[in-house]
């Protein structure tokens, strides 16, 4: 299956300046993320070694990929650059757009927890098999924004069905990424394309109570 997907699935990209104008909330949590019908891309930056290993096998593994650390995925292109500093941060050099099935990304987010929603929910932390949380958006440049964006920390078995079978495709978008370095200034800004992505519906209200997000 990964290998037909990936034939057909495309990273779209297009003008920041354009994106943040007309189609992203300026406040509030939300999930920002680039999907279709069946899929969802989420950005997760490594060493080499992870990076080639995931990409030549369109899965994750090898001898350095932990599955027994927390594994954390973001939805958020501009909040995954910020993280890794547009892949300049060391063990953070090549970053990977992956694309898993949308109903297993709604699966991840049944299970999401904060702190405070694990202790009013009585659920151990031993039992908390996806860490929510929502951070402070940032512009290029790393300015703070006051909209939020999602991260999610995986362990135990949602993150080896992750890694093993929700994925789609995996691409190494590191060049991408390189190439738009010299573009985070104010007076360049207007012209940095970067990842196409739109507010995601959450469509069960369980999950949208449960992690908090906020409606447009």
């Amino acid at each position: 299956m990964a290998a037909s997907a990936s034939t057909i699935k495309e990273w779209k990209t297009e003008k920041y300046v354009d994106q943040k104008q007309k189609n992203w909330p300026n406040i509030g949590k939300h999930i920002l993320a680039q999907y279709d019908e069946d899929s969802v891309v989420v950005y997760q930056a490594f060493c080499p070694e992870i990076a080639d290993y995931a990409t030549t096998n369109q899965r994750f593994g090898g001898p350095k990929f932990s599955f027994t650390r927390m594994s954390w995925i973001k939805t958020n292109f501009l909040w995954m650059m910020y993280r890794c500093g547009w892949a300049s941060k060391p063990n953070q050099e090549h970053v990977l757009a992956i694309w898993i099935k949308r109903d297993g990304f709604d699966e991840i987010l049944s299970k999401a927890y904060t702190p405070g929603t694990q202790k009013q929910a009585n659920v151990s932390k031993d039992d908390v098999l996806v860490r929510l949380q929502w951070d402070p958006d940032h512009t290029p440049d790393g300015t703070k924004e006051q909209r939020r964006a999602i991260q999610l920390g995986l362990k135990g078995e949602i993150l080896k069905k992750y890694a093993t079978e929700y994925i789609l495709k995996i691409e190494d978008i590191t060049p991408f990424v390189l190439s738009k370095r010299p573009l985070l200034t104010e007076k360049k800004m207007q012209h940095l394309n970067v990842a196409q992505e739109r507010v995601y519906p959450v469509q069960d209200d369980r999950t949208a109570e449960l992690i908090g997000v906020d409606k447009i």
